[in-house]
C-alpha cells in the first residue's frame, strides 16, 4: 500500500506538471521577437519613411523586452514550483529510486523466493512484472521534471546577453526616432505657431480648461480649416501608449483630487503615438502638467496628453494616424532590475504615468467614449 501510494502521488505530481504551457518556450520567442527588432533596425536605415519604420522598430523592441519580462518570470514560478514540489516528495522521491535500484540490483535468486513457496514467488514475480515498467516510465518522468529545472535555471542565466543587446537596441532606435522626426519636412500644416503668443498665453491662464479656450491665439496668422470627421472612432480608438488603466475619469487620486480625464500606467521611455490623423495644437511644457501634447483630430476637438519626458512634432503640423508624438519619462531599466521582476509580476515595471484628457468644445468628456480601455496595452 505505501509503494502504491507513492506511484500514485509521484504520477499525479508528474501530470499536473506537464498539463502547464512551456514557460521557457515563451522566453526563447521572445528572444526571437528581440532579434526580429535588431534586424528591422538595421533595414530602417535606408527606408524611405524614416519615421514609419523606425517607429515599427521602437515598438517591436518593447514588445519584445515586455514578452522577454513575462517570460522570465514564469520561467521563474515554474523553477520555484518544480523545486517546491521536488523538495515536498524527496521521500516518496527516495522510495521509488530505492525500489528501482533493488530490481536492477537483485540478483535473480533472491527475487525468486518467497515464503509462501513456489505459490508466492510466481504471484511476487507478476506484480513485480507489472509495476516495473510502471516504476521505470515515473522514474523517465521525473528524469525530464529534472532536467526542465535546469533549463529553466540556464536560460534565466543566459537571458541577460539577450536583455543586454535589446535594451541597447531600443535606446539606439529611439534616438534614431527623435532625429527622423526632427528632419521630417514632409508633413503639410495648418498654421505656424508664434512663440511670443504662445507664452503669453500660458502666463495668462492658470487652467488647461483657460489654455484650451485660447489656442486660437498662438497662431501668427489665420489656422487653416480642418474638414475632418472622427465620429465613428469613437469608443474604438487604441490608446496612446502600451499601458494598464490607473484611474478612470471623476475617479479621486491619492489627495482626493478628481480629474475628468484618465491616468495609464506606462513603462519607462514607452513611445506615445498620436491615436488618429491630427492637427498638434500645441507641446511643450504647462502648468503643473508636465510636457504636453494638445492634437486635434476634428474641430473642436482635443486630446491632451500629459506626462511625457519628451514631445515630437511642431505646433501646426497634420500627423498621420500612429505618428509618435513623444515619449515617457522614467530611467529604461537596468538588466538586473529587469530579471528582479521577473519573479513577481505586481506591475512595478509600469512606474509612468499618463494623463488623457479629451474635449469637445470648451468642456471635457469622459475619454473612455473615444478609446478602448478593456485591454492592457
Amino acid at each position: 500500500m505505501r509503494l502504491n501510494a507513492c506511484f500514485l502521488g509521484v504520477m499525479f505530481w508528474i501530470g499536473a506538471a506537464h498539463a502547464q504551457t512551456d514557460p521557457a518556450e515563451a522566453a526563447r520567442q521572445a528572444g526571437l521577437r528581440l532579434e526580429q527588432a535588431a534586424v528591422a533596425l538595421s533595414e530602417a536605415e535606408g527606408a524611405r519613411d524614416r519615421v514609419r519604420a523606425l517607429t515599427v522598430t521602437v515598438k517591436a523592441y518593447e514588445k519584445g523586452l515586455a514578452a522577454m519580462r513575462d517570460g522570465l518570470r514564469k520561467a521563474a514560478r515554474r523553477e520555484a514550483q518544480l523545486t517546491v514540489r521536488l523538495r515536498a516528495r524527496e521521500e516518496e522521491i527516495a522510495q521509488l529510486l530505492g525500489v528501482l535500484q533493488t530490481i536492477e540490483t537483485s540478483p535473480p535468486p533472491v527475487l525468486l523466493l518467497h515464503p509462501s513457496g513456489p505459490l508466492g514467488s510466481a504471484r511476487s514475480g507478476m506484480m513485480l512484472a507489472e509495476v516495473t515498467p510502471g516504476l521505470e516510465a515515473q522514474a523517465r518522468k521525473l528524469s525530464h521534471e529534472l532536467q526542465e529545472v535546469q533549463t529553466l535555471r540556464v536560460l534565466q542565466q543566459n537571458a541577460a546577453e539577450t536583455l543586454e543587446q535589446g535594451l541597447a537596441g531600443v535606446q539606439v532606435a529611439r534616438a534614431e526616432l527623435s532625429k527622423a522626426i526632427a528632419d521630417r519636412t514632409d508633413l503639410p500644416r495648418r498654421f505656424t505657431e508664434d512663440p511670443v503668443r504662445t507664452a503669453i498665453l500660458i502666463s495668462s491662464t492658470e487652467t488647461l480648461d483657460g489654455f484650451a479656450s485660447g489656442l486660437a491665439e498662438i497662431a501668427s496668422g489665420e489656422i487653416s480649416d480642418l474638414d475632418v470627421d472622427v465620429s465613428d472612432l469613437k469608443g474604438s480608438m487604441t490608446l496612446p501608449v502600451q499601458g494598464v488603466l490607473l484611474r478612470r475619469a471623476g475617479e479621486a487620486d491619492a489627495a482626493g483630487v478628481k480629474r475628468p480625464g484618465i491616468l495609464l500606467a506606462t513603462r519607462p521611455r514607452a513611445l506615445v503615438e498620436s491615436p488618429s490623423a491630427a492637427t498638434i495644437r500645441y507641446r511643450g511644457p504647462l502648468l503643473d502638467l508636465g510636457n504636453v501634447v494638445i492634437l486635434e483630430p476634428q474641430p473642436d476637438t482635443l486630446v491632451v496628453l500629459s506626462g511625457l519626458q519628451e514631445v515630437y512634432g511642431e505646433p501646426g503640423q497634420v500627423v498621420p494616424k500612429g505618428t509618435p508624438v513623444g515619449l515617457m519619462g522614467g530611467a529604461a531599466p537596468e538588466i538586473g532590475a529587469i530579471l528582479s521582476l521577473s519573479g513577481d509580476g505586481t506591475g512595478t515595471d509600469r512606474s509612468e504615468t499618463l494623463y488623457i484628457e479629451v474635449r469637445e468644445g470648451d468642456s471635457p468628456v469622459d475619454p473612455e467614449t473615444w478609446f478602448r480601455t478593456d485591454k492592457d496595452g
